[in-house]
């Protein structure tokens, strides 16, 4: 699974990364460098400088990571947009189900 969000600041989107993979909700994060989004807030045209945080997860965590990702954004609605990854390599997949896995063990402990 592939999700994402945009938060305002380069700290912020640090702080949801490695949040989510410290908690084992994702097995990787990355941070896209600044973009700009135009968008439309209570009626009146805005434009605002946010970093894109992409998560990548196993689908037994999806409900768990947004609900986490939810609690934790600092944006009154913040965006959230899921994917399923229809073709992975393998090489990369059993990496990712390895580290979901331990993080799986880690937790039960």
């Amino acid at each position: 699974m592939i999700a994402w969000t945009t938060v305002s600041s380069r700290p912020e989107a640090n702080r949801l990364a490695r949040g989510a993979v410290e908690k084992d909700l994702a097995t990787c994060a990355q941070i896209d460098s600044e973009i700009i989004s135009y968008y439309r807030w209570e009626g009146k045209l805005e434009e605002g400088h946010e970093f894109r945080v992409w998560f990548k997860y196993m689908p037994a965590n999806a409900s768990a990571l947004q609900t986490w990702v939810m609690a934790t954004h600092t944006y009154e609605t913040p965006q959230w947009i899921e994917i399923s990854a229809e073709n992975v390599g393998q090489k990369y997949l059993s990496w990712a189900v390895a580290n979901f896995t331990s993080a799986s063990f880690r937790n039960s402990q």
